[in-house]
């Protein structure tokens, strides 16, 4: 277990909104001293999958980390044939960088995997306009490589040194089409790209992946990075898929963000906070464990964890919170 897992104390869920599915909550506190949350949402109707081919990135504020949180707004849709971003928006993680605010994202154009591509949308207030981009961020690899499958689950951090980095999430689509795990095809790595400007263009590390779990044998691989600096370390926040198990978070460390520690637990299962919810329905398959975390930082700090869980009252998903004490 790592020294973050023990300081986390439940608050318990937020943004319940009866007809959708939330996802993917991204918190940051805005001038007014609020809390504003960017958050993936698609309609109830469509079930769990409906991230894939219907999801759009909302926008809610609340007075406090703790809630309620209210809708505002939806600030990024899907728009359409002929764009990149046609048909979903999702992974939604928004940053204040060199004094505006950055929402990366993830969009596809045709409902599928092979499409997911990293985007960035500006803008000088959290209210927005936000700025879409004509072309994603960040392309996948070579046909062959390890990452040419896709770019997504974004996680950014601008170094001391000026430069811009951003964390990405792919796999190789060969070993997705031939994979013979039954559970989960591919196996998921993280990369570094590296700017000199915000907007890019953003170059690869030749050192990629810089976290492969591959070796550990048993399809051991990782997602849903957030990445930051904290005592002169970079760290990071992950969701596990396999190195522990399914139902846990990670922990890692780095001096100089492309070799990383080990990792070590970060969060557990919710049903070891003593949450009690009632039986999982047959359409929700990854009840009880928390995805897709995310921080909200004061002063350079940690102070609340936000995630994603399945159930609720609706048993679909919302954000779920935990404060950082």
């Amino acid at each position: 277990m790592s020294k973050f897992s023990k300081h986390l104390k439940l608050v318990g869920r937020a943004l319940e909104l009866p007809d959708w599915y939330v996802w993917c909550n991204s918190p940051i506190y805005g001038p007014d001293g609020k809390v504003h949350v960017f958050f993936s949402r698609w309609p109830k109707a469509k079930g769990m999958g409906g991230w894939l081919n219907s999801s759009e990135i909302a926008h809610a504020v609340a007075d406090s980390p703790t809630g309620p949180f209210e809708y505002l707004e939806t600030v990024l849709a899907p728009r359409g044939p002929g764009y990149w971003d046609a048909t979903t928006c999702h992974n939604p993680s928004i940053q204040f960088v060199d004094g505006k605010y950055c929402l990366f994202f993830m969009g596809n154009s045709n409902g599928k995997t092979d499409t997911k591509r990293i985007g960035l949308a500006t803008a000088n207030s959290l209210n927005g306009p936000w700025q879409r981009p004509d072309q994603p961020l960040l392309e996948a690899g070579e046909t062959g490589a390890w990452d040419d499958h896709c770019t997504t689950n974004p996680a950014f951090i601008k170094h001391p040194n000026g430069q811009y980095w951003l964390y990405y999430k792919s796999w190789n689509t060969q070993d997705y089409l031939t994979a013979t795990d039954p559970t989960i095809r591919g196996n998921r790595k993280y990369g570094l790209a590296v700017a000199e400007q915000l907007e890019g263009p953003y170059v690869k590390y030749a050192g990629n992946p810089v976290i492969d779990f591959s070796k550990q044998g048993s399809n051991k691989q990782f997602e849903d990075a957030f990445v930051w600096r904290e005592q002169d370390r970079f760290k990071m926040l992950a969701r596990d898929m396999g190195v522990y198990n399914h139902e846990v978070g990670l922990y890692l460390e780095s001096k100089d963000g492309k070799e990383w520690t080990f990792p070590k637990v970060a969060f557990l299962p919710l049903r070891e906070y003593g949450v009690q919810e009632p039986p999982a329905p047959k359409n929700l398959k990854r009840y009880g464990r928390l995805e897709r975390p995310q921080l909200l930082m004061r002063n350079g700090k940690p102070e609340y964890l936000f995630g994603a869980s399945q159930g609720g009252k609706s048993m679909t998903a919302s954000a779920f919170v935990f404060k950082i004490a």
